[in-house]
């Protein structure tokens, strides 16, 4: 068995209102549109949560505890776009001694999405962490 893809659908009460948030934040276009799923490329989805393919037990509000990270070649560029959209910062702009430059925001589901780009790992006690493969 080959995994073809593994990606995020997250449900919601208003699928294109979520859709556009993160196509917004990251530039991300619609490939597949309908009123109750939207597909963004970048492979994520949202369905509404009161879909039929959905099971009862699951239609509830999201999880607490639930964090979408992105991973972005500029985080500088994203976050000055989110600045720009007006959206709340969970988190400023850092650099983190472990690898990441990140910074966290809500979507409109009060989702925590946080937005990081690879940066040279600055603490050797965390280099060594790292499973070398």
């Amino acid at each position: 068995m080959t995994v073809t893809a593994l990606y995020p659908v997250l449900m919601t009460d208003r699928p294109a209102a979520s859709a556009r948030f993160y196509a917004d934040l990251l530039d991300l276009e619609a490939v597949f549109e309908a009123d109750w799923f939207v597909q963004l490329t970048g492979q994520m989805g949202f369905v509404a949560r009161d879909h039929d393919s959905i099971p009862e037990r699951f239609r509830g509000a999201l999880p607490a505890g639930l964090l979408v990270t992105v991973e972005v070649d500029d985080v500088d560029a994203v976050h000055e776009r989110a600045v720009a959209l007006g959206l709340p910062m969970e988190l400023t702009l850092r650099s983190e001694d472990w690898g990441q430059r990140h910074f966290i925001t809500r979507d409109p589901d009060g989702v925590a999405v946080d937005v990081v780009q690879v940066i040279p790992v600055t603490s050797e006690a965390i280099a060594a962490q790292y499973v070398s493969r």
